[in-house]
């Protein structure tokens, strides 16, 4: 289960980096993380960041060049 992160920070690095911010459960590793990405949006993932902060997990996923993070913020509704 991951839940996308929409805040400022969040919506200069989908636009700047083509990088999607989401909390993500703590036990999840880099390559369940990248492949539940790219199966629930049909993207190909570039590389998976993880941060533990808080009792919380932070993904922040790089998607390949040709697929823009922007258009799948804007299926999910965040922009």
């Amino acid at each position: 289960m991951i839940k996308p992160i929409v805040t400022e920070k969040a919506v200069m690095m989908i636009e700047a980096q083509n990088v999607l911010t989401f909390v993500t459960d703590k036990n999840k590793t880099r390559t369940e993380i990248k492949n539940e990405v790219e199966d629930l949006f049909g993207v190909k993932v570039a590389d998976v960041r993880t941060l533990v902060r808080d009792n919380k997990k932070y993904a922040y996923v790089k998607l390949k060049s040709e697929f823009p993070a922007i258009d799948v913020a804007v299926k999910l509704g965040l922009m």
